[in-house]
């Protein structure tokens, strides 16, 4: 595991990451990479890509770690065929294909998640080890009743509380933001809405896939998470054969955002002790 670098060495590394634009099934995707080594594929969730990420810049200290923008994100375009999580999972594999990665961890967050767990389905020995980080993507609970709270009605404020465990630090402040960067942040949420929307969060057929991914998968959850509960991450945790649940403190549904070290600890002990 790397030492503990100080926030200032740590974003240093932004200056050392790649910014590229693929070409995946028609679609130009948005590629950012950094570090060298074993790669991970990290799939970003509903916020997009973060360039100065102090998470991804911890993972790269010893991994090579790949960072798509999902079609529809960031500056990935969004063609009319694609309206579906299961369609993001195919791209991404292609994504794989293109670049010659056979082998890969995976690390997916929120609804990055729940894309990650699509694609360990479709070719589970192409992962060897799965991190879900607050993933959604799965029906576990009564069918009259919400797995995850609505979010496209649920106003700013409260939907800041159910993202974080302090929410005013982390509050966009909007007037800071270029014209592009508030364009940005209104597509991801459009993007979100046409694939998520209906069924709401999950794709009805993922539960009856996921007893094939066999590889270690560490479960991760932020104890102030107000949209992923930890009933609802154990239940989905016991649909896969070899799985592992851990908490981080003093987060909510963006541990890596609000603890970057401790989660990175946890990810890096787990991927280091299955490897």
């Amino acid at each position: 595991m790397p030492a503990r670098e100080d926030t200032a060495t740590i974003m240093n590394d932004v200056a050392h990451q790649s910014v590229t634009t693929v070409t995946i099934a028609g679609i130009d995707l948005e590629l950012f990479e950094r570090g060298a080594g074993a790669p991970i594929l990290f799939l970003h969730g509903a916020g997009g890509v973060r360039p100065d990420d102090p998470f991804l810049a911890l993972l790269a200290q010893g991994r090579r770690v790949v960072v798509p923008s999902h079609p529809g994100f960031g500056r990935s375009a969004l063609p009319d065929w694609l309206d579906s999580v299961d369609d993001i999972a195919h791209v991404h594999l292609e994504l794989l294909d293109h670049l010659g990665l056979r082998e890969v961890d995976l690390i997916g967050t929120s609804v990055g998640g729940w894309i990650a767990a699509e694609m360990a389905t479709k070719v589970p020995e192409r992962f060897p080890h799965v991190v879900l980080i607050a993933p959604v993507g799965v029906k576990t609970g009564p069918v009259d009743k919400l797995d995850i709270p609505e979010m496209f009605a649920t106003p700013q404020d409260q939907l800041q509380r159910l993202l974080f465990h302090d929410p005013e630090k982390f509050r966009p402040d909007l007037k800071a933001l270029s014209d592009e960067q508030l364009a940005i942040m209104a597509r991801n949420r459009e993007t979100l809405a046409l694939l998520a929307w209906e069924p709401y969060m999950h794709n009805p057929k993922l539960v009856h896939r996921l007893h094939r991914v066999k590889a270690p998968t560490l479960f991760l959850r932020g104890e102030s998470d107000g949209l992923v509960s930890a009933d609802y991450l154990e239940r989905y945790a016991r649909l896969l054969p070899n799985s592992k649940l851990v908490t981080i403190a003093q987060a909510g549904h963006v541990p890596q955002l609000e603890q970057p070290q401790a989660t990175a600890d946890k990810v890096l002990a787990f991927l280091g002790a299955t490897r």
